[in-house]
């Protein structure tokens, strides 16, 4: 297993893009599957999991073309890849090593309603991805089966699902707006019978591009950007199409925080700022400074943020909300950038019960943080009047991952992070591009 070894200290300066959005490819690469027509899609990220999941698609069938580098700037590379899904193996869909490449990689949940769609039958083996507590299918299962699919449980695989009459198009109120939930059942609906009617739909950026690239396709999908999606199911999705998949907020959002934390001066290019929705004024509540330059974002040197405090005085609350509200993804880097402001801030990640257990490490490193529930952290900033002190730590996840390096960064003394293969799955190549700008960060064995 690799890790890091992190210099801490150091400043920052200089341009750095983001790489394509993890989230987003996940989802359009699966939504390759539904139509035999050449889909390319631009700006890939070079990134564990989407190499597994185009990996998984070539094992059933389909001809990955790769074309080369779209986009080579400030230290990211980008990816642009042809996909054919004409000649489908599936009876791979039924085989032992399907089950078992689908188990390690969460992303594969999203093969599911292609598959269905398209061949009338799915295997939705249990998905791998992070350990941050429950992460239930309950709403990409009902919706499915609101089409028409049935359900059954194979013993050591996962579900089965099949539409032996084909789907048909319903009414549905999905029982939470999620965003891989909602990805998937718009791509059965596409081809299902008659119309479908989501309401509670996620609306998220991802979600909006998956359902432009379906409509270039061939789809009929209305209301995008907003929870109540229309879908009239057509026959099949006969047109070739081309997308571009757009800049990561969460790598944004990890760039804006590692800047402030470090002290650092950093331009962020091409951010695509319209679609950033609430996090550039969530940073600000924080007290770091965003200026919009264009469609950049330009941080400059911080030797000191304070946090605010609500109208009334009570203390700041930072929460995850369905969109526009904070993506979850996020809150792990705000919470390690409160540890030096001057203030306190109660940080509620209300999705996942176990994604703020990396606080330990923090509290390790000197940050004041009381954990009052699985679910809550209040954060006591140190106003850079202390700094946190190296140590030697596991990333247990992607997004805690990243936030432990932004601390690591800020350390006095020479920090390890240990499992990088974690923050690997959804940063491209973060050593080398931070290197750039200059980090010190070492990748050992």
């Amino acid at each position: 297993m690799g890790a890091f070894r992190v210099h801490g200290g150091l400043r920052l300066k200089g341009e750095i893009t983001p790489q394509g959005a993890k989230n987003e490819a996940l989802q359009v690469i699966s939504a390759v599957l539904l139509s035999q027509k050449r889909i390319v899609i631009h700006n890939i990220p070079d990134i564990i999991d989407v190499k597994r999941l185009i990996e998984l698609l070539q094992r059933l069938g389909v001809i990955v073309e790769y074309l080369g580098v779209c986009g080579k700037d400030h230290g990211c590379i980008s990816h642009s890849y042809a996909f054919y899904a004409k000649d489908i193996d599936t009876n791979f869909i039924l085989s032992q090593e399907f089950c078992s490449l689908s188990s390690s990689l969460r992303g594969s949940v999203m093969l599911v309603g292609p598959l269905l769609a398209r061949f009338g039958f799915a295997m939705m083996p249990k998905p791998g991805g992070d350990k941050i507590g429950r992460r239930r299918l309950d709403t990409h299962l009902v919706g499915l089966c609101k089409l028409g699919a049935e359900l059954n449980f194979v013993n050591g695989c996962g579900y089965e699902l099949k539409s032996k009459g084909g789907l048909k198009g319903c009414y549905m109120l999905l029982d939470e707006a999620s965003v891989t939930g909602t990805a998937n059942i718009v791509m059965a609906a596409v081809l299902a019978k008659g119309q479908t009617t989501i309401y509670n739909a996620a609306c998220e950026p991802y979600v909006q591009q998956l359902c432009s690239l379906l409509n270039k396709m061939g789809a009929d999908i209305s209301g995008v950007g907003s929870n109540l999606l229309t879908i009239n199911g057509v026959d099949s999705l006969d047109h070739s199409a081309e997308h571009t998949i757009l800049p990561d907020m969460i790598e944004i959002g990890s760039f804006i925080g590692m800047a402030a934390m470090t002290a650092s001066e950093i331009t962020i290019k091409n951010v695509s700022y319209n679609m950033l929705g609430i996090i550039p004024d969530q940073f600000r509540r924080l007290g770091i400074t965003i200026e919009r330059r264009g469609d950049d974002i330009y941080i400059p040197t911080h030797e000191n943020y304070e946090i605010e405090s609500f109208l009334d005085g009570s203390i700041m609350t930072i929460a995850d909300a369905t969109w526009p509200g904070l993506t979850p993804d996020l809150l792990s880097v705000f919470l390690v950038v409160a540890t030096q402001a001057k203030g306190s801030v109660l940080i509620h990640q209300k999705m996942f019960e176990s994604r703020l257990f990396f606080v330990d490490k923090l509290i390790d490193m000197g940050a004041q943080i009381i954990l009052c529930d699985p679910h809550r952290a209040t954060i006591i900033g140190h106003n850079r009047d202390f700094q946190l002190k190296s140590t030697r730590m596991v990333s247990p996840d992607i997004r805690a991952g990243i936030a432990l390096l932004i601390a690591a960064m800020s350390a006095t003394g020479v920090s390890v992070i240990e499992n990088i293969e974690q923050i690997d799955r959804g940063y491209q190549n973060i050593d080398t591009r931070l290197n750039a700008l200059g980090a010190k960060i070492e990748r050992i064995n």
